[in-house]
């Protein structure tokens, strides 16, 4: 009885929508999963409130997205997590007290290595504060020699050996991303320490003398509008362009006290190596909420997984939207 009221039922139902029908028999759940299968649509919830069903396969959800935002396409990895500064709104909770809690190199080595057979387009690098670590110029040798690698920065620590550390990086296939978050310095230090500003900005000059594409980033506390227009006049002045200025909102994640809300629900995965693990997305990498496994390597295997559980949560979100019940 089931198959026949699915048959009538989604016969007069468009491709993609789902109806529920009344569970009459214990035997029904498993009758219209097996048919579900020979005819290509989808089973989408059998319980107590009966067998939902949805008219055709659901397309996935990772073909929609454009290739560079597709989970895996750019890997971040935190190559440590303390740092010369404590922000108040680290998403990281990194500061000078911070454990190190480095990835290594060797571990960098293989994840670079494996990195372009695992579909990875672009390395991200960041902490902490990168520049902490004395073997970091071997650490980005690797990656760049792998594929194209952004390095995080907040470029204030551009002298004595760690000057001899950036100068000997690589300038091709290599971004410094630099953080700035205002014009003037009162905002900017008022959350990351008095004088941080004028430092930051003279790191930005530093890499931009020795060469290297450099890009800005900043984060938001306020919906003042008229901060980002005075930042990217600024950062205009430096010589930045437009599109290498990048302002992003604060998220509520470690040591922030407000900001957006991201889930995992909610966020579309970029996937994020510690040293503890394989995370939903780089500013979530001190929330376990967020930890997907805690097995790096194989690394095509931890992207996989990454790719498996959004393809979850957006297929039974998007159930959860469509479903109504038959008439």
């Amino acid at each position: 009885m089931v198959i026949l009221d699915l048959v009538e039922r989604l016969s007069a139902t468009a491709e993609g929508d789902t109806i529920t029908l009344p569970l009459t028999s214990p035997h029904d759940a498993a009758l219209a999963a097996a048919w579900c299968d020979r005819t290509g649509n989808t089973l989408i919830t059998a319980d107590e409130a009966g067998i939902t069903v949805r008219r055709g396969r659901p397309p996935d959800p990772i073909a929609a997205l454009p290739a560079d935002r597709r989970p895996g396409a750019r890997l971040w990895l935190y190559t440590n997590f303390d740092c010369n500064l404590a922000c108040d709104y680290c998403c990281a909770r990194s500061s000078p007290q911070t454990d190190r809690r480095a990835l290594g190199l060797d571990k960098i080595r293989q994840i670079a290595k494996a990195a372009p057979a695992a579909g990875v387009s672009e390395i991200l690098l960041t902490g902490g504060e990168p520049f902490l670590l004395p073997d970091l110029d071997e650490i980005v040798t690797a990656c760049t020699a792998a594929l194209p690698t952004t390095l995080l920065t907040n470029g204030m620590l551009f002298r004595g050996h760690r000057l001899q550390i950036l100068q000997a990086m690589p300038r091709d296939r290599l971004t410094l991303q630099i953080s700035l978050d205002s014009a003037t310095p009162d905002l900017h230090d008022s959350h990351r320490g008095a004088g941080t500003w004028t430092k930051a900005v003279a790191g930005i000059r530093t890499a931009l003398a020795e060469g290297f594409t450099v890009r800005v980033a900043a984060t938001l506390t306020t919906d003042d509008r008229h901060e980002e227009r005075e930042l990217r006049a600024f950062l205009d002045t430096l010589g930045i362009p437009r599109e290498h200025q990048v302002v992003r909102p604060l998220a509520h994640q470690g040591a922030a006290g407000d900001g957006l809300e991201l889930t995992m629900e909610t966020l579309v995965p970029e996937v994020t190596i510690t040293a503890d693990g394989v995370y939903w997305h780089p500013v979530a990498a001190d929330n376990d909420e967020q930890l997907v496994t805690r097995h790096i390597l194989p690394l095509n295997t931890a992207i996989d997984l990454v790719q498996e559980t959004f393809r979850s949560y957006r297929l039974n979100a998007e159930a959860a939207a469509r479903t109504f019940p038959c008439a």
